[in-house]
């Protein structure tokens, strides 16, 4: 099985927070998803999933725009993208139904991923960010 790495982007069956508050349980489409985060606890190794979306972010929203650079180094459309940061899937590698161990497409540089995960983190201790779990 490919092991997802913080900085990774994969195809994912991402679950958007108002699909999953209407009570949907699967998501819509398989979208490139930035992995901000893969921790490896006892119990698991648990993956922190963001969507990148091609639809700008509405307004009160939180993203970040992929620059053309890492458009390309990730391996994705060469097309104005955006790494949403205020809402995220959590799911636990070794028991997923969604993760495809061969959806990796490629890999943002370390400087962008480190600002990607220095937004999440800090919206996260604002409260901004909104958990759509997946383990369940």
């Amino acid at each position: 099985m490919a092991e997802p790495l913080p900085g990774d982007v994969w195809r994912y069956d991402y679950l958007w927070r108002w699909q999953h508050d209407g009570g949907e349980t699967e998501g819509r489409k398989r979208r490139p998803t930035a992995m901000v985060a893969v921790i490896k606890a006892s119990d698991g190794t648990f993956l922190f999933i963001l969507p990148i979306t091609s639809s700008p972010p509405m307004a009160g929203r939180m993203a970040l725009e992929v620059p053309q650079i890492e458009r390309r180094r990730a391996g994705l459309d060469d097309i104005p993208l955006w790494v949403m940061i205020d809402e995220y899937n959590f799911d636990r590698l070794e028991s997923s139904f969604y993760f495809d161990p061969k959806a990796r497409v490629g890999r943002f540089g370390s400087t962008f991923h480190r600002k990607v995960l220095e937004a999440f983190t800090s919206a996260a201790r604002s409260h901004l960010v909104k958990r759509v779990p997946r383990t369940e």
